[in-house]
């Protein structure tokens, strides 16, 4: 019933496996490798540490937030970039200021894989743009999600439906989640990454929550990853319990690379 060809549900509290399919293949991730990104930085930076956006950032391909070149921001307003907006411009700030180069950053982000055991993950770069040296499975990509739990300043960020950051030199800039389902149902979507490009389709991961029953949700390829997301909480939580509002898929409007469905 689910279009999603990568599927994977995990119970939050015991990392029991309530359901999966195809959880242990490998295909490409999109902006889900945003999280390894993400990762890195906060267990190597403070928040409040001042970072200059590079001159050449308008040359950064796909999703972009639009960073002013040469004004600063803090790290965490460029993880909330990253996260809310996944800001492709963010992730390229970051992996330059932390190693100073887009190819060290990114042998930190699979030495970082390997540490954590994610024997199906590969990096080849920060924002999650398809390369074919480039892949995750959904039950690495919940065992990850699961992971950067324990960093407030990754799981806050996951959860902001909207946010605006500013420069240091007073450029401000709005931030939407790009979660639509995280936007139109706060209280069954805690927090949320997309991923969308050609490869991968549309690639999600949610952290789910009713009735003090939580779970992690990772789908992989799919072509109406909201309509999946739909089936899979009304099997989680009951029909009568899910009310699911509408919800516009704006990453994929926004010409984001989702495939016709």
């Amino acid at each position: 019933r689910m279009s999603a060809s990568g599927i994977l549900i995990v119970d939050l509290a015991t990392g029991q496996t309530i359901f999966s399919s195809q959880a242990d293949i490998e295909r490409p991730m999109a902006s889900l490798t945003k999280l390894m990104t993400a990762l890195v930085i906060v267990e190597h930076h403070r928040l409040d540490e001042i970072v200059t956006v590079p001159k050449k950032i308008v040359d950064t391909q796909g999703n972009v937030a639009y960073l002013p070149p040469g004004e600063r921001f803090t790290v965490g307003d460029l993880l909330s970039a990253l996260l809310i907006a996944s800001a492709n411009d963010a992730a390229v700030t970051l992996a330059q200021y932390h190693s100073g180069s887009q190819e060290a950053f990114v042998k930190e982000m699979n030495e970082r894989a390997q540490a954590l055991g994610l024997t199906g993950t590969q990096y080849a770069n920060a924002s999650g743009l398809d390369n074919p040296r480039q892949w995750s499975t959904p039950r690495d990509i919940a065992h990850l999600t699961m992971f950067i739990q324990k960093y407030p300043a990754i799981r806050e960020r996951m959860g902001m439906r909207a946010a605006k950051i500013v420069s240091q030199e007073g450029h401000a800039l709005a931030l939407a989640h790009t979660h639509a389902l995280l936007r139109a149902q706060p209280d069954l979507v805690l927090e949320g990454k997309t991923g969308t490009t050609g490869a991968a389709g549309q690639c999600l991961v949610s952290l789910v929550e009713k009735s003090n029953r939580s779970y992690v949700v990772v789908l992989f390829h799919s072509l109406q990853r909201y309509q999946d997301m739909k089936i899979i909480l009304a099997s989680l939580y009951g029909e009568e319990e899910v009310e699911m509002a509408p919800v516009e898929d704006t990453e994929c409007a926004q010409g984001g690379g989702c495939p016709a469905p």
